[in-house]
Formats: structure tokens, sequence, C-alpha cells
């Protein structure tokens, strides 16, 4: 089933490719025609400026879409392919500003690994960036469409970002390989139900802190419904975090590495970048549904009617707790305005 859809949209590619390169060179006939008709060189010099045109999307097109020769990775640092994958990988990266010897001409081992470790830096910033936003996304747009997608666009952010800063000329063909090598990385990409509690552990430590019982408002009442946007927020944080420094260890790979040793080493720094962003997210995420949970509370008391002549006692009971309540929690939020 798998070779006749890929036969079919080759089949649909060839004939669009071909159609189109037709309706181009009737087009052009014709104008050629036309302007042979006012002088006898403008239909030359039109086709030549039209081909020119032309040519060059084109020729960028292919460059983009192209995958660039790599040499084989070195197994260790003293193989015989090493010195060749140094000044190959040396050309192909941009050069740090903050490099102290950027304008070296020879770029040696130490010199590529040196320029390699500031691309690193600049690699898991905008990781963690991106996934602080997951974090929200994931907290207050969790099962939805609009979450699902805003995460993966995300994602695919992530990885083209480490991608260009690592990469001075961006192959769209490249770079697609990249992200299906850090798919076939990610949890569940390969289901495998013994993998699962390693990976969820570190996001239920990180939503479990020790931070997070002071910051819970409301009472056990609300625990439930808060543990529910941190651990969503943790999740799509903890992915992120994940396909961003996989893909970091992918464009800084200077010998061979196993793929499970990948994966662990990743793992191992992504439970610590969570919780960081945790540890930064926790009194956003509070506060945040705390002011909204109690202004939800005084509209819902708002819809309580005031005591009104010939009414009964329980009615002015209501009434009165429903007013002092209203002016319990405007306190609280006026005392912690002030505070913020």
């Amino acid at each position: 089933m798998k070779r006749k859809a890929s036969s079919l949209v080759y089949a649909a590619l060839v004939a669009i490719i071909l159609l189109t390169i037709v309706f181009i060179v009737n087009q052009l006939h014709s104008a050629v025609k036309l302007l042979d008709s006012f002088h006898p060189y403008a239909g030359v010099v039109f086709l030549v400026i039209s081909t020119v045109i032309i040519l060059f999307p084109v020729y960028f097109a292919i460059r983009f879409f192209s995958i660039t020769k790599k040499p084989l990775l070195p197994e260790h640092e003293n193989s015989n392919g090493m010195e060749l994958y140094t000044v190959w990988i040396a050309e192909k990266m941009p050069v740090h500003s903050m490099h102290p010897d950027g304008s070296k001409q020879q770029k040696d081992q130490r010199w590529v690994r040196t320029n390699l470790k500031f691309l690193e830096v600049d690699a898991l910033n905008i990781t963690k960036q991106i996934a602080t936003k997951n974090f929200f996304v994931g907290a207050f747009a969790q099962n939805t469409s609009y979450g699902t997608t805003t995460s993966l666009l995300n994602n695919v952010k992530v990885l083209w970002n480490i991608y260009t800063i690592h990469n001075r000329e961006q192959h769209l063909g490249e770079f697609f390989d990249l992200i299906g090598s850090v798919y076939a990385c990610l949890p569940l990409s390969d289901f495998r139900k013994e993998e699962i509690p390693a990976h969820i552990k570190p996001i239920i430590q990180s939503s479990f802190s020790n931070t997070l019982s002071t910051l819970l408002p409301g009472g056990n009442l609300l625990t439930p419904f808060f543990l529910n946007l941190f651990l969503a927020g943790s999740t799509n944080t903890y992915l992120t975090c994940l396909a961003g420094i996989i893909a970091i260890h992918q464009c800084q790979a200077m010998t061979e590495k196993d793929k499970k040793e990948i994966i662990q080493q990743s793992m191992f720094e992504a439970s610590f970048m969570l919780k960081e962003i945790v540890r930064e997210c926790n009194p956003i995420l509070s506060v945040t549904i705390s002011k909204a949970v109690k202004n939800a509370g005084m509209d819902s008391l708002d819809t309580i009617q005031p005591p009104q002549p010939g009414g009964g006692m329980a009615q002015d009971i209501v009434s009165h707790l429903a007013s002092s309540l209203k002016q319990i929690i405007r306190e609280n939020i006026t005392t912690k305005q002030n505070e913020a």
C-alpha cells in the first residue's frame, strides 16, 4: 500500500512538472513571436532575460532542497577521517562572535570544539525560551487543536533555530533529515512501554516540586485542577527540551555515538532544563490562576440577590455571608497586587 501511494505521488509530481514546463515554453514562444514583429532582436533578448530570471530561482531552490555531501563520522578522535571531518565542519558552521580565535585561518579540532561550545550556549538558550512558551500552551490549551498545532510549530521552530545556528547555509533536505533523526529518538516514536517511566519521572518531579504546595491557592479542593495544569505544561515543556537537546547533540557530533547514549544524555539534560523552566513558570501560573479563581468567585457571589423587604431569615443570612466573602476576596486581591 505504501509503495503504491509513493508511486502515485511521484507520478503526479512528474505530470505537474511536465505540464508546467510545457505551459512556460508555450508562453515564451508566443511572447518571442510577438516581440519579433516589432524588432528582429527583441524576441531573442527577451528569451535570454526570461531564461536567466527563471533559472536563477531554480538554481537556489535546488541548492535549498538538496542534501549536502557529508563525510563519514569518525569512530573516535584518533581515526583517519578525523582531520577531513574537522575541516568540513569548520567550513560548514558559522564562526561565533565570542570565539577568541575567530579570525584564525587554520582551524584545528580545538578551534572547532571551542566554537561548538559557544554555539551550544545559543542553542540551549533558544530551546529554553521556546520551551517556556510551550509550558503555558500545554497548561492552558491542552487537548485542543490549537494547543497541539502551536506546540508542534514551536517544536519545529526549535529545531530550525538550532539548525540555522550550526549551519551557514540551509538545505531543506538536510533539515528534514534532522527532524527525522530527532523524532526517532523521542518517546513513543517507536512505542516501548518500558521506556515510558524514565520519561515520566522528570515531569512528575518538576510538577510536584517543593514550591508547588506553597503556591497552590484555594486549599485541597483546587489541588487536582492545578496539578492537571502543571502536569500538562510540564509534559509539553519536557518534549520541547528533549527535542532541542537531541538536535544539539546531532548537530555537534564529531564522532560516532550510539543512539541510546544520545537519548540518555539528552534525557538527563532535558530534566534539568525542565526543572528550571517549571521553577520560573510555577509562580506565574499559580498567581494567574489564583486571581482568576478569586475573580470568578466574586462574579458568582454577585449573582446572589441582596436582602429584600419581607424576605426570610435564610435569605438575609446568605446575602450577608456573600457580602462578607466578597469583601474578604477583594482585600486579598488588593494585598496580592500591592505585594507584586
